[in-house]
């Protein structure tokens, strides 16, 4: 079985404050062909928005790449970018 690039999504509250509620649903913006190659995860808190001056709410992690100020269009192409179809 090949092995899926994995996506976390945060769901702590200020990231489901700040937008993060629309990337729950981020499996209907993908096309069938990279939700194969997907393990789309929701996290209870990614830990990133507390480092001090950091990069905003909502977090998304795309295997190791962490998408802040995250938008269904920067994961998206996060996605595409990891699985090398950017």
């Amino acid at each position: 079985m090949e092995k899926k690039l994995v996506v976390k999504i945060c769901t702590g509250t200020l990231c489901y404050v700040m937008g993060g509620a629309e990337l729950q649903v981020i499996d209907e913006y993908l096309p069938e062909e990279l939700l194969d190659k997907l393990d789309i995860k929701g996290a209870p808190c990614l830990d990133h928005c507390n480092k001090c001056d950091g990069p905003k709410a909502p977090f998304v992690e795309v295997g190791d790449k962490v998408v802040s100020e995250a938008t269904v269009e920067k994961v998206v192409a996060a996605i595409k970018e990891a699985l090398g179809e950017a």
